[in-house]
């Protein structure tokens, strides 16, 4: 998938905001749009895009402050209302009719707020954030920022040569992967340059504090998976997320942990494509 960038305005109490966002697109259909959790990049969906690309026309998007895309401008903040009209915003600029959403983590809260304002036709939300105790959210917060403070402490030439054996990836994201030596040595090198690099990665985290998400999503197409395996996000989550939203359907992912999709990439991508006809 070969990357672009969009550049679009959004409101603000001090009048438009210029955004730009970095994406990438393939494939053919009905649209589909792929946001990522806190810290990773674009590039967490490779291991499905292509599946997902035969029957979707996949739109993968480095959130503001992530992966490539630059951080929001000042009077801009990193908090839900202004994340929706930021991709309401993209989405127009693209030509996007209310896409197919599906988000992991941060991107699941974000994809269940797009479905939340009817911007979305459809939502998947893989271990979405937002359904957690608040001991459970301190819990989460105090492994990302750990996770963090490692990274930015590792020179790169110790990352490159821990990501080239399926040890050292297991070190560097068994919390993220439940079979993190599947993961490809040079996705593993990128991946902890985009948690280190991620200029929107503290206030994000700063303001999901507070953040829960509370709407049954009623009339609208919602899946909510969670992986049997994810310890930064326990599974419990996704029953508390079934009882406010009794209407969405629950699927379980067998061995997946936080970031399902390259645990199994076959099964995350049909949980989608289910999710989203």
């Amino acid at each position: 998938m070969s990357a672009a960038t969009v550049s679009f305005k959004v409101p603000s109490a001090h009048g438009p905001q210029a955004v730009t966002v970095s994406y990438a697109r393939k494939g053919r259909g009905e649209p589909l749009l792929l946001l990522h959790g806190i810290g990773h990049h674009r590039q967490a969906w490779d291991p499905v895009t292509d599946i997902l690309a035969a029957d979707r026309d996949v739109i993968a998007v480095d959130l503001p402050g992530f992966g490539a895309s630059p951080g929001l401008p000042q009077g801009l903040a990193y908090d839900l209302p202004t994340t929706t009209a930021v991709f309401e915003a993209f989405c127009a600029a693209l030509e996007l009719d209310r896409p197919h959403v599906a988000g992991n983590s941060l991107g699941g809260l974000i994809a269940l707020e797009l479905g939340r304002a009817r911007l979305a036709r459809s939502v998947t939300a893989l271990s979405p954030a937002g359904f957690w105790s608040e001991a459970e959210r301190r819990y989460a917060f105090g492994v990302l920022l750990a996770m963090r403070h490692i990274a930015r402490r590792m020179p790169p030439p110790l990352v490159e040569r821990l990501a080239r054996s399926g040890a050292g990836r297991a070190a560097l994201t068994s919390t993220i992967y439940a079979r993190p030596a599947r993961r490809a040595p040079e996705a593993v090198v990128a991946e902890t340059r985009a948690l280190v690099e991620a200029t929107g990665f503290g206030p994000t985290l700063r303001s999901g504090t507070t953040v829960r998400f509370a709407d049954a999503l009623a009339g609208l197409p919602v899946t909510v998976a969670w992986g049997t395996r994810d310890r930064l996000l326990l599974p419990r989550q996704g029953v508390r997320a079934k009882k406010l939203m009794p209407k969405a359907r629950l699927v379980r992912l067998p061995g997946c942990g936080h970031c399902p999709m390259n645990d199994d990439p076959a099964l995350v991508a049909r949980v989608i494509l289910d999710g989203s006809r």
